[in-house]
């Protein structure tokens, strides 16, 4: 069993290719994109903070005003099933003092106080010292950033495994994209800013094989 579910997940991220224009006519089914979005939801964050938001762009409206600064999905915002813009949270919302913290160990998390407590020392240790992240906003949003991905690469990994296509975009200008979004009402900038875009659908042809760096070149063992 075990060895047959190796197979399936390698055979998916062989499938996987950065799609570049969608199949028009084929729609992902809800229940497909919402296991996609449960993958997201459910992926690893630093301290348990979640510092992201999902923007399902179905409006295609809203699509085509993106692409003059979407320079990096140009055949993808008009094609794609579903178009994703995944959002970041900003200094505001994640430093150790702010109130966004305090309420998701207390609401979400669910912590007695002295654990609120513990864990609260312990972040802005982290944040402070360990990772001097508190140096400046732009450092403290890269980190979120940076977390984003990780639940990026789980939702195109596992839409590869139901066989559902993806490409990841990180080709746009961030600062006249989020001007289009807060002049639609989907971003507060003093909160969030935007990390990447991300493209679901069904590939229209077959892409070329896959090639990779050889394993030996990349990985080193320290014994």
């Amino acid at each position: 069993m075990k060895e047959t579910t190796k197979e399936q997940i390698l055979q998916a991220f062989q499938f996987r290719h950065a799609c570049k224009s969608f199949d028009t006519d084929k729609k992902i089914p809800d229940e497909d994109f919402s296991f996609i979005l449960d993958a997201g939801i459910l992926s690893p964050s630093s301290f348990g903070f979640e510092p992201w938001k999902f923007l399902v762009i179905d409006n295609m409206e809203v699509r085509k005003k993106m692409l003059p600064v979407c320079w990096g999905a140009e055949g993808q915002l008009p094609t794609a099933s579903h178009f994703m813009v995944i959002l970041a949270r900003k200094e505001p919302g994640v430093i150790y003092s702010s109130s966004y913290i305090e309420q998701h160990m207390r609401e979400i998390e669910q912590l007695p106080d002295e654990i609120v407590d513990l864990k609260s020392g312990f972040y802005k240790t982290f944040q402070t010292d360990h990772f001097k992240l508190t140096e400046s906003p732009r450092a403290m949003f890269d980190w979120s950033c940076k977390q984003t991905y990780i639940a990026l690469g789980n939702m195109m990994s596992v839409a590869a495994q139901i066989g559902i296509d993806s490409c990841p975009v990180e080709g746009f200008d961030r600062d006249p994209l989020e001007d289009i979004f807060e002049q639609e009402g989907l971003l507060d900038r003093h909160h969030f800013g935007i990390s990447c875009l991300v493209a679901f659908g069904y590939r229209q042809e077959e892409p070329r094989a896959k090639t990779r760096t050889p394993k030996d070149r990349l990985v080193q063992w320290v014994k």
